[in-house]
């Protein structure tokens, strides 16, 4: 009499014991008899010998090597320039703006720090300013902001997120933008100037659009919508507490480039994850095939000094850089490949000799007297 198969039955119980063994039957804890639950799902193990082993450590040395010295030197040949403007010297032209100047000074200072550059830097130059021992990946800073105001909410713009505290209103009125990342807007004024052989100060052009991401300008970032008029649009709100002007006077003369959508704000508000760091301020364009972007010889940068930061014991500087297919300077990203394909092959040679000299060993072991 055949019988047909049931894993249930294995652990003692027929199918029809749940129906007429009623409420005293014992529910069985063996799992059910499937590939998944029994482990008998089809597996490959690799099996690590040396006729796989080393030959991977050799071509991931002869890869890494190469690709490594390539960003090297792709790295070096980028050429940089930094100047530091504290002022925290006394021998700094801008000493007297960086003891005297706060956060209440209402009138600018200005200070002038000359410099030469020994090279000629070729195809477009990017202007970054610099910060040292600044914070912006602190818990609560990154957290001070409102990401619904800033993208044109009006009812964010009129009511701030809590998380903007204690920068939410100022004098029982919102504060637009809101939040510690706003209110600590970089705001110097850099301008650069080439000195030619008779002494004139030629005036470099700064292109101050293009400097923020694209997805930062036309998604995450938008003006009160529905009015043109920004003076209008944010009627009825406050400007941060350290700031001088309110939003919408960031750049009045380009719609563009004002209120929410002001590049330079925009770069800001994405916080930096060290507390050294950089930021793109303005970009200057080749103009010709023939001649380079800027040449050797002397320049003069003009610095009006609003960002106090000798109070936190801060840092400022201005670097001019190029930038090639992998970006900017940065040569760590050469030595790591260069360094790994390094280990690799090393460790590829000792593991060869050690595998020769075990493998003759075992086969004279194998020879009979």
């Amino acid at each position: 009499m055949a019988s047909s198969y049931n894993a249930k039955e294995e652990d003692g119980q027929h199918s029809g014991a749940s129906s007429h063994g009623g409420a005293g039957a014992v529910k069985s804890k063996k799992p059910d008899n499937t590939a998944f639950k029994q482990q008998r799902l089809p597996a490959w193990q690799p099996i690590l010998t040396a006729g796989t082993v080393l030959p991977a450590f050799f071509v991931i040395g002869l890869i890494f090597i190469p690709i490594g010295i390539g960003l090297y030197v792709s790295s070096n040949n980028i050429k940089e320039f930094e100047i530091d403007y504290t002022g925290a010297d006394i021998s700094s032209p801008c000493y007297n703006c960086a003891k005297n100047f706060s956060w209440n000074s209402t009138t600018p200072c200005v200070c002038s720090l000359p410099f030469t550059l020994e090279q000629p830097f070729e195809s477009n130059v990017f202007m970054y300013y610099g910060l040292s021992n600044f914070y912006q990946n602190h818990r609560r800073y990154v957290k001070s902001r409102d990401d619904s105001q800033l993208n044109g909410d009006q009812s964010s713009l009129k009511s701030p997120s809590k998380e903007c505290e204690p920068y939410r209103a100022s004098d029982g009125l919102p504060i637009a933008p809101c939040g510690a990342i706003a209110n600590s807007l970089f705001n110097d004024t850099l301008e650069l100037y080439h000195i030619d052989s008779n002494g004139t100060k030629n005036a470099i052009p700064l292109a101050k659009k293009g400097i923020a991401w694209w997805t930062d300008k036309h998604v995450k970032f938008r003006n009160p919508g529905g009015i043109n008029n920004l003076t209008v649009a944010f009627q009825g709100t406050n400007k941060p507490v350290n700031w001088r002007k309110p939003v919408y006077e960031l750049d009045p003369t380009d719609p563009e480039n004002n209120g929410f959508i002001n590049e330079d704000f925009i770069v800001w508000m994405r916080t930096a994850a060290l507390p050294t760091f950089r930021k793109l301020y303005r970009i200057i364009q080749k103009k010709s095939n023939m001649t380079p972007t800027l040449p050797s010889g002397r320049y003069v940068l003009d610095i009006t000094y609003n960002y106090p930061v000798l109070s936190f014991d801060g840092r400022k500087r201005m670097i001019l850089s190029t930038i090639s297919w992998m970006g900017g300077k940065n040569p760590f990203l050469g030595i790591a490949y260069i360094t790994v394909g390094s280990i690799c092959f090393f460790l590829g040679v000792v593991l060869l000799i050690i595998h020769h000299k075990y493998d003759t060993r075992n086969n004279s072991a194998d020879i009979p007297n």
